[in-house]
Order: C-alpha cells, then structure tokens, then sequence
C-alpha cells in the first residue's frame, strides 16, 4: 500500500494511464492532498477539442474502482476528474509545441533576463515554441525570451480576450 503523496501520485498515474489511453485522453496533472481534514485526489485530464462531462465521470468511475480494490490511499478520500480549465498549466515539452502561437505566462524559479536585457521571473507573451531546450516567446512589450525548459517553475496558457 502506498503511503506518502509522492508513491500514491505515482501509483495513480499507473493505474490510470492505461485507462486514459483507452478513452484517447491525457493525463495533464494529478494532485493529491489535504483540504482541512479531508484527503483529496485531483486528476485533470484533456484531449484535442476538450473534455466532456462524460469523459470525466467514465474515467472517475473506472479509477474509484481500481483505486478501492487495490487500497493505494489509506483513508477517506475524494476524486475528483476535471478539464484542466482555459488557463491549462504547461508541464511536458510536447506542451510547449502543442500551444506554440497561444498567450501564455511562464514563471522562473529565479530572476531571468529576457533578449533586452531586463531581468525578472514572470514572462507574458505568445509562445514561440521550444529550442535547443529552451522555451521562445515574443513578450507582450515586443522582446523575446528564450528561458531553459529546466528553470521554468510555472507556465499556464491565458485566455485572450
């Protein structure tokens, strides 16, 4: 039986997987967790044109089941499978070449210095892809960035108005 959030996220991820490639779905994140004294475990999920309501009751009632059978949380939980929303995080390089063309905002573990010269951690911009390991944008005050894959702590997609 699993027992810290790292072996229970990754027993998960194991189980679902194959259920997710059956249904033509992507697993984007799993987290799992406390909300007050509650346990919770979040699956987002996607696919090209977006998740349906269905998708994600299909996919909670295949993983509750295995997940009850084979006991990988330890105490009370809730699942809950959703859409990774409109501001969907970018975790995988296949992410950053999916969503090339699109806003995103990217956040660096430190100061990083964008083509201009000007330093900071947080980049808004449209995403040019990924080279050489490192992620391009064109900044919204007309720079460019190209920030290593490694140092890039956060990037979500924004909606554009």
């Amino acid at each position: 039986m699993a027992k810290s959030k790292a072996d229970i996220s990754g027993r998960v991820r194991d189980i679902v997987q194959p259920i997710l490639d059956s249904m033509q779905l992507e697993l984007v994140e799993i987290e799992f967790g406390r909300v007050g004294r509650d346990a919770v475990l979040r699956l987002f999920i996607d696919k090209d044109g977006g998740v349906t309501l269905d998708d994600c009751t299909e996919v909670s009632h295949e993983l509750s089941l295995t997940l009850d059978v084979e006991e990988v949380i330890p105490t009370h939980y809730t699942l809950e499978v959703s859409s990774p929303g409109l501001d969907r995080p970018l975790k995988k390089k296949e992410d950053y070449i999916r969503y090339t063309g699109r806003l995103v905002k990217l956040r660096t573990y430190e100061p990083f210095a964008d083509d201009a010269g000007n330093k900071r951690k947080t980049f808004l911009g449209t995403l040019e892809g990924i080279h050489d390991g490192s992620v391009r944008m064109t900044l919204k005050e007309g720079q460019t960035a190209s920030i290593p894959l490694e140092r890039v702590a956060k990037a979500n997609l924004e909606f554009e108005f």
